[in-house]
């Protein structure tokens, strides 16, 4: 018996990287969609989030898998099979995708600092920037695991702060359970289906989870393999059970609370209503969770993106010069008065383009036996893998046809 605890104990201590991937399915990005969701059709799309969920943890498993079973990460990897020129343009969408993913982070971060405090926009983004790079800083210098215990301190605070109102506006059992039902209703929610579906997966999230894994128990052998896999699954369990929780709590808040107001399109429209609706404690909670989400997933885009050039360009950028690649974009963006909210689905717009440049690498490495000797992925796993490649990437289409299509006509 006393073994056993020691066991489990030491598989409990392995856990952390991917609550740190797992931010970034908590992202202003995310909590604005979910609130949009329930507070326009109220439980319809509850099933959306569910199926969302699993899609995500399957491909967040095999990233990590990937990473522990071959010792690198997936874009060092990705390098690894091909020439100086498509590593290089492979380099340049990746990139892209890291910049689109700090312009959604600074965006939001920047928003909460606003609804908090009153501060212009580009303070915010300021302010949020220097925060989450003295977080990278933290990483840098403490380690990853003091990292970790970071991140999962500001996804304590996101998790209480989006669900206090649950416990003021609970939501109906026959609501719930009849957002279970895969329905639809008119073109507007089958929009925004797709883009709650077809955003689940993060390419950066991908790209950072094999480095975590890597970086958090190098290249395993023989012995270690089924342990160490053990850990990872529930690791990856937990922290998309967490994720996955906060999402549809968000939802199924605006559903109870929120359900047919005007005005909640917008992170700050959504802050409001709940003020007016289950009172200031609660707004303000909110605004506390939406600057944590900001600032947590930001410094995690931002280590993502280090992780990205390394294995892609096999070199490595001081911090804070990695920091201003990708954050001077939103910087530039919010100074030249752009909205806030059509920023946000700019950028939204753009990770859709990195998706099949994440997934397709990840299942094909995962495929492949020689790389994954030690524990060879099941062909069915393999083959819902694929299918969650098909679905999410034709998702992800028709989000950014649906989106441009409007602004070009």
């Amino acid at each position: 018996m006393l073994q056993r605890s020691r066991a489990l104990l030491g598989r409990y201590r392995l856990l952390g990287p991917a609550f740190v991937a797992a931010v970034a399915y908590v992202d202003p990005g995310n909590v604005a969609t979910n609130t949009s969701a329930g507070a326009r059709y109220g439980y319809l799309l509850l099933w959306v989030l569910v199926g969302a969920t699993l899609m995500a943890g399957l491909v967040q498993y095999l990233s990590a898998k990937v990473g522990l079973l071959t010792g690198e990460s997936l874009p060092s990897l990705v390098a690894g099979r091909h020439g100086r020129i498509v590593r290089l343009a492979y380099w340049l969408q990746a990139e892209l995708v890291a910049v689109a993913t700090d312009l959604a982070e600074i965006v939001g971060g920047a928003i909460a600092l606003r609804l908090l405090f009153d501060l212009p926009l580009v303070v915010g983004a300021l302010i949020t920037t220097t925060v989450s790079t003295a977080m990278l800083l933290v990483q840098d210098r403490r380690g990853q695991r003091t990292f970790e215990r970071v991140i999962a301190s500001l996804l304590a605070v996101i998790t209480i702060g989006f669900l206090a109102g649950l416990v003021i506006a609970p939501p109906r059992v026959g609501g719930v359970l009849s957002g279970l039902l895969p329905r639809l209703q008119g073109a507007d929610s089958v929009l925004l289906a797709v883009g709650m579906l077809g955003a689940t997966v993060m390419p950066h999230a991908i790209y950072l989870h094999s480095a975590l894994v890597r970086d958090r128990h190098g290249r395993v052998d023989a012995r270690e393999a089924d342990s160490l896999l053990r850990a990872v699954r529930l690791d990856v369990v937990l922290a998309m059970m967490l994720a996955g929780s906060v999402n549809i709590g968000m939802l199924l808040i605006a559903a109870s609370a929120l359900f047919g107001q005007p005005g909640v399109d917008t992170l700050e429209g959504a802050q409001s209503a709940l003020g007016q609706t289950l009172g200031p404690v609660i707004a303000l909670l909110f605004a506390l969770a939406l600057l944590a989400s900001g600032l947590a997933s930001t410094s995690v885009g931002g280590y993502a993106g280090a992780v990205i050039m390394a294995g892609l360009l096999h070199s490595r950028v001081p911090l804070l010069w990695r920091r201003v690649l990708t954050a001077v974009p939103a910087l530039l963006l919010l100074a030249g008065g752009m909205d806030a909210t059509r920023l946000l689905i700019l950028s939204q717009v753009i990770l859709s383009f990195g998706i099949p440049f994440a997934l397709v690498p990840l299942v094909s490495i995962a495929r492949d036996r020689q790389l994954m000797a030690l524990a060879p992925t099941h062909p069915v796993t393999l083959v819902i893998a694929w299918v969650v490649v098909g679905v999410v990437v034709f998702l992800n289409a028709a989000l950014l046809f649906l989106t441009v299509a409007p602004l070009v006509t």
